[in-house]
């Protein structure tokens, strides 16, 4: 099992590759969708901070969500033909921000034991960053079908990371 400040790293690292893919694109690109049966780059970017914030604060605290207008729009169970009114690139990328910081605050109070249960809590974290980054990932995957398909943008070189590889084509935190 990996430390939970190794995990962060990896997050942020996952976080940045997303910021390679869509970053550059114009505000048309991010929200275009392919078909009716597909969501756009717009609605995985707010999807993945989305499940970030439910999960930590379904396992690990329980705190409000940062713009609870979003969380039905980015809610998985919202099927496709529903997610396409998205909000301004500007508000995803704050609610992205501001998500990965509460994921920082929480994880960082667990790794110095500013918690409850904290051992429980380790374990618990170390899965669920893992998670979180191999979650982030599956949607950069789509993200970057997309973006390089698509939209025919080059794809950024995957992440440099010691603990990341492929697997069927993702990209994985292996969690060995």
């Amino acid at each position: 099992m990996h430390e939970i400040a190794a995990l962060l790293r990896e997050y942020d690292r996952a976080r940045a590759y997303t910021d390679d893919l869509w970053k550059d694109l114009t505000p048309d690109e991010v929200i275009w969708r392919p078909h009716e049966s597909s969501s756009a780059i717009g609605w995985h970017l707010g999807h993945q901070a989305h499940v970030a914030h439910f999960m930590i604060r379904n396992l690990t605290a329980a705190e409000p969500s940062p713009d609870p207008e979003l969380d039905a729009l980015m809610d998985s169970a919202n099927p496709e033909r529903f997610r396409g009114a998205l909000p301004t690139v500007e508000r995803l990328t704050a609610f992205r921000d501001t998500v990965a910081e509460r994921v920082h605050a929480r994880m960082g109070d667990i790794a110095a034991g500013r918690v409850k249960a904290p051992a429980q809590l380790t374990v618990v974290a170390t899965h669920l960053l893992t998670t979180l980054v191999n979650h982030e990932y599956q949607h950069d995957q789509w993200i970057g079908e997309v973006r390089a398909g698509d939209l025919g943008h080059a794809l950024p070189p995957d992440p440099d990371g010691e603990l990341v590889r492929r697997v069927d084509g993702y990209l994985v935190v292996d969690c060995l």
